[in-house]
């Protein structure tokens, strides 16, 4: 199969080891198959230029809060970035680029570019996967507060976690170590591309929302939900060929599937067509 030369380029940033993956690139060359003629390093350029712009306002004593303060600061109050409640699920919101232009994008792409002006400043930050809202913390020990990109970078501790997930689940909820455990780089993209998943099949483009499952089997190839999902698509753009095989390996693979009838039923039509 010819790839795009955005989805050739996204496979070889995230072929090497997780830590060593750009996310930042990684994420230009998911907006590059919308894109073709994106010009990536000038994005690359705009968060070198925001971190160096950060880096002139830092107090010398380069205390955590005080270096999240002069980020929030110059992301929020200078540049404007807030999070987009009105349109969120605009696909623009997705795309790294757009978000850069616009100032603007949902709780991942925006804690994507704080993650990539803090790394810059060697401040390193971590994603979480908080259920229902991702946020991001500093990497270190035992830290005990985290940033909310989405709310103007809104810093939070452990109890006002707990009381976001009592929101989200109507009862009180404990934190979970799980639920502040780092995301690695290929975690994060999977993400993002799950994300333009469904904004996509919300929309009924189903073009799009293969592109966005084949990328995630780049990232995690044994993923059996993602296959299932390229193969019910597949099926329904008219490539039987791979939905058939797709859909075999998922039965395979979770052989108590409780959709087995349903796929069962579709590869025999397949079969007798």
């Amino acid at each position: 199969m010819q790839f795009s030369l955005g989805r050739q380029n996204f496979y070889n940033e995230i072929h090497q080891p997780d830590d060593q993956i750009n996310l930042a690139k990684a994420a230009l060359h998911i907006a590059q198959e919308e894109y073709p003629d994106l010009e990536i390093a000038a994005y690359l350029n705009s968060l070198d230029l925001m971190a160096a712009e950060v880096e002139q306002r830092l107090p010398i004593e380069r205390y955590p809060l005080k270096i999240l303060k002069s980020l929030n600061q110059y992301l929020y109050d200078d540049l404007g970035y807030s999070g987009n409640a009105t349109d969120y699920y605009n696909p623009s919101n997705s795309f790294l680029n757009d978000v850069i232009d616009r100032r603007t994008g949902i709780p991942i792409t925006l804690s994507l570019v704080y993650l990539e002006i803090a790394q810059r400043l060697d401040f390193p930050m971590v994603g979480v996967n908080m259920p229902g809202h991702f946020l991001i913390r500093p990497d270190f020990e035992d830290a005990g507060i985290f940033v909310d990109a989405f709310h103007q970078g809104e810093v939070l501790f452990e109890q006002d976690c707990e009381e976001r997930l009592t929101q989200v689940y109507g009862r009180p909820v404990e934190l979970q170590p799980s639920f502040t455990t780092p995301v690695s780089h290929k975690q994060l993209l999977a993400r993002m591309l799950t994300n333009l998943k469904f904004i996509y099949l919300n929309r009924q483009d189903l073009p799009k929302a293969l592109a966005a499952v084949e990328r995630i089997l780049l990232l995690f190839p044994d993923n059996p939900k993602e296959l299932r999902d390229r193969g019910l698509l597949s099926y329904q753009l008219g490539y039987p060929s791979q939905a058939s095989q797709d859909l075999e390996i998922y039965l395979a693979m979770v052989p108590d599937a409780k959709d087995r009838g349903m796929i069962r039923q579709l590869l025999d039509k397949m079969g007798s067509d």
